[in-house]
């Protein structure tokens, strides 16, 4: 393959999947924007190096979404000792006077998860992949990905549930 053709079918690829890598970026760095903009870039740079295996691969999307799942999980693991360290203080407690705040409170909910619980659920909820394939993309075991989804669920109920109510399809039948 020529170089310009395949200069050409990546600028196409990039074009078409850049919104959706980083809005699942987004969702795994917990709404930090900068964050998720750098893991794009980091996902998109190995994609170019590799384009032709990932071409070969047949599926240039799956490709991508776990190569950003391993980006998220790689930066998690080295930034570990530069984090700041979260307290179960809090010191501002915002009000939420309708939906608009919404999308924050979610992102902030999720950022309370694990690195790993987190893509657990941007995978399985958000990208509402199954859990064979969410194992496949993170490196684990179907037992791994079915306990850090239950795990990341229950934080998540008990962050959220003072803000919004939370309900099965049960309670609605």
């Amino acid at each position: 393959m020529r170089a310009t053709e395949r200069d050409t079918e990546f600028v196409e690829f990039v074009t078409a999947q850049r919104t959706a890598l980083l809005r699942m970026a987004r969702l795994l760095t917990a709404g930090d924007d900068a964050g998720a903009e750098d893991l794009v870039q980091t996902t998109l740079t190995r994609l170019y190096l590799h384009w032709p295996r990932v071409r070969r691969a047949g599926n240039p999307v799956g490709y991508a979404r776990t190569s950003l799942t391993h980006a998220f999980v790689d930066e998690q693991r080295r930034a570990y000792k530069r984090r700041e360290l979260t307290t179960d203080v809090v010191t501002d407690r915002a009000t939420h006077d309708d939906d608009r705040d919404l999308p924050q409170l979610v992102l902030a909910a999720l950022a309370q998860l694990a690195p790993r619980q987190r893509a657990v659920v941007v995978l399985r909820h958000f990208l509402d992949l199954d859990i064979a394939e969410t194992a496949r993309m993170l490196g684990c075991t179907t037992g791994t990905v079915k306990s850090q989804n239950a795990k990341a669920l229950d934080r998540l109920r008990s962050v959220l549930e003072p803000e919004i109510t939370v309900s099965t399809s049960k309670e609605l039948a």
